[in-house]
């Protein structure tokens, strides 16, 4: 299992992958309050990032080997549908899209591993703000403090040599000038 996240409505969803990376090998699970679970999304290489739309009305995802942001819609009855490319990321040496969050206006920021940077997608998918950091390999965002106006970003040292990329495995912030999406009461 990878990342995953909750929809509007308290289901937790969660993502799968193959050890060895195996093209289509993985799947997108959810997790309903009654215990029941359902494959919402199979044919997955590497699930990654998931959000909501700060109106709940939309999803982000990223699965890595699409090197590419989609969207899906999102209503309560059924769940998500209309999957569709949102932004692509650069890929390659540019860095392969992992974790992602959304902010109070819609912008979606993607970790680029192997790439050494956070973006930012404006609602419409155009690429508007880069934070660059110091080591390559960036997993996740997140916003937190009091006014959810920090972006918490999570690196990783794996399969760095031993002294390269020092700061690598930290956790870095950084300030962007947009907040987070406060947390939802989940309906029900």
């Amino acid at each position: 299992m990878n990342e995953g996240g909750c929809d509007p409505d308290g289901r937790f969803y969660c993502g799968s992958m193959a050890y060895d990376d195996r093209p289509g090998a993985g799947s997108l699970h959810r997790l309903d309050p009654d215990g029941s679970t359902t494959t919402v999304l199979d044919g997955v290489t590497i699930s990654n990032g998931l959000e909501w739309s700060p109106a709940g009305d939309r999803a982000y995802y990223v699965d890595t080997a699409t090197e590419r942001i989609d969207v899906f819609d999102y209503d309560r009855a059924g769940g998500l549908s209309g999957r569709r490319p949102f932004a692509a990321a650069p890929g390659g040496p540019g860095g392969s899209p992992d974790g992602l969050t959304v902010d109070a206006e819609g912008g979606v920021w993607v970790a680029l591993y192997g790439g050494g940077s956070v973006r930012r997608y404006a609602p419409d998918g155009t690429l508007d703000e880069v934070v660059e950091l110091p080591v390559t390999k960036v997993t996740a965002c997140t916003f937190g403090g009091p006014e959810l106006d920090r972006l918490f970003i999570t690196t990783s040292r794996e399969h760095l040599a031993p002294g390269a990329e020092p700061r690598a495995g930290a956790l870095f912030t950084c300030v962007p000038g947009v907040r987070g999406v406060p947390v939802r009461e989940f309906a029900g």
